[in-house]
């Protein structure tokens, strides 16, 4: 079978917020400021700059309001996650015009992590959705556990669809469907996400994966091969998921721009100055950069 992959790659940067949400030391808010700077200096053009969430549950984000006032600049899509009334609220006062929000597919790991079933979750973002839309937003819908559950196993590929429908029923301009715990394998990848792009050719389609069974890099191959030309990831590996146990880092930005690069893809990021910008933030970690092009280029 051939494939007719893309030109060109969007890469939405998710570690200053996924990727230091999960880590154990605070990082200083001028360290995360400088974190977002470099980046955005290495090319990269869409970020999640932070989330506005309870800092008794997340305590890295409290300083997200300063993160907002001091990153956003005109030429990037730079985007905060806002998983609820409390959260919109926040971004309201901000001049932040992108905002994410999430839900997902798997009721036990919703449950965990917001304390609300699936169906609560989009009862209650549904109108958020639409507000936004309203309001001149663009809005991101982050779907989680859309191909494996730390709770439930297997998640059933008609109820991601079924839950991407709602958002894009709800006016959301992107969907990022998240291999929340690093499980899905290529075959898995290529399946979702060419039903994904079938179903919802208009809007846009950005693919999640979590490299904690070294499967990242093959299944965002995959999910090109499927049609996807938008990926999350994280500087440095960094990443996981508090409310997901076993999920490690996300896909390292460095080692995904190093593959499209070679195979001809563009991606517009400089690995030099991205390499910099992990130079920047890993002395504050308390876990190892471990993805390979940092190893072999630090």
């Amino acid at each position: 079978m051939m494939f007719t992959l893309p030109k060109e790659v969007t890469i939405i940067e998710v570690g200053p917020r996924d990727g230091l949400q999960n880590e154990k030391n605070f990082v200083p808010t001028d360290i995360k400021k400088q974190f977002i700077q470099k980046l955005k200096s290495a090319g990269v053009k869409e970020m999640e700059l932070t989330s506005f969430v309870s800092p008794k549950w997340v305590p890295q984000m409290s300083d997200a309001a300063e993160i907002v006032a001091d990153t956003l600049t005109s030429h990037t899509r730079d985007m905060v996650l806002a998983p609820n009334r409390k959260g919109i609220d926040r971004v309201y006062a901000t001049d932040c015009q992108a905002v994410a929000t999430f839900v997902g597919v798997s009721q036990t790991f919703n449950k965990k992590n917001i304390n609300k079933t699936t169906e609560e979750s989009v009862a209650e973002i549904v109108p958020i959705i639409k507000e936004l839309k309203g309001n001149g937003y663009f809005v991101r819908a982050c779907i989680s556990t859309a191909f494996y559950c730390p709770y439930e196993g297997k998640v059933d590929v008609n109820d991601t669809l079924k839950l991407c429908q709602a958002f894009v029923n709800a006016g959301a301009d992107e969907l990022s469907v998240a291999d929340t715990i690093g499980m899905a394998a290529p075959h898995e990848s290529f399946d979702v996400f060419k039903k994904l792009k079938d179903a919802f050719p208009e809007t846009l389609i950005t693919a999640h994966f979590h490299d904690t069974r070294k499967l990242a890099l093959p299944n965002i191959l995959a999910a090109l091969q499927a049609g996807v030309d938008r990926f999350d990831t994280s500087a440095g590996g960094l990443g996981g998921c508090p409310f997901a146990p076993g999920a490690a880092g996300n896909a390292a930005t460095e080692d995904v721009v190093y593959m499209l690069e070679r195979m001809g893809i563009s991606t517009n990021i400089d690995l030099q100055k991205l390499v910099e910008a992990i130079h920047l933030v890993k002395p504050h970690m308390t876990r190892t950069i471990e993805s390979s092009y940092f190893q072999l280029n630090a």
